[in-house]
């Protein structure tokens, strides 16, 4: 399904924050999860504020949303599930927060790049990509 304008690349945004928030904060009550609950409990709080970034960014620019049409940019390449993270082991719950990471970063880079034409929208997409990449490296220096 194509991200068509500015309305539709930040929906999908708060739908990829809301996905992988709800992902964490399971994450966070499994035995499996244990050793990082903390840290998946901060990443669904973090998940929480970057759900309303979006939100308030969609909000305060709403009078550009249909003056700038999106070309060539398409949902389909950052829709992604995870297995339930109960059923998960921690090595399994490691890999696939890299995956939901690795696929935000890349969506939100892609996207600010598709909607550089509104200077603050893109400023917050890539603040997303940013804190979504310090995630990574989280995540990356505890798996090893």
């Amino acid at each position: 399904m194509p991200l068509t304008n500015f309305g539709a690349i930040l929906n999908f945004g708060e739908t990829v924050e809301q996905y992988d928030t709800d992902f964490y904060r399971e994450a966070a009550s499994t035995s499996a999860g244990e050793p990082y609950r903390l840290l998946f409990e901060m990443f669904a709080k973090e998940g929480k504020k970057h759900i309303a970034l979006v939100q308030r960014t969609r909000r305060e620019n709403v009078t550009e949303m249909i003056l700038e049409p999106i070309r060539d940019f398409v949902r389909d390449s950052y829709q992604l599930t995870v297995d339930d993270a109960g059923a998960m082991d921690s090595t399994a719950i490691l890999t696939a927060a890299v995956t939901l990471e690795r696929r935000a970063i890349r969506y939100y880079g892609d996207a600010a790049e598709k909607i550089r034409a509104l200077p603050e929208v893109s400023r917050a997409l890539k603040t997303l990509a940013k804190k979504r990449t310090k995630r990574l490296d989280r995540i990356i220096s505890i798996s090893g």
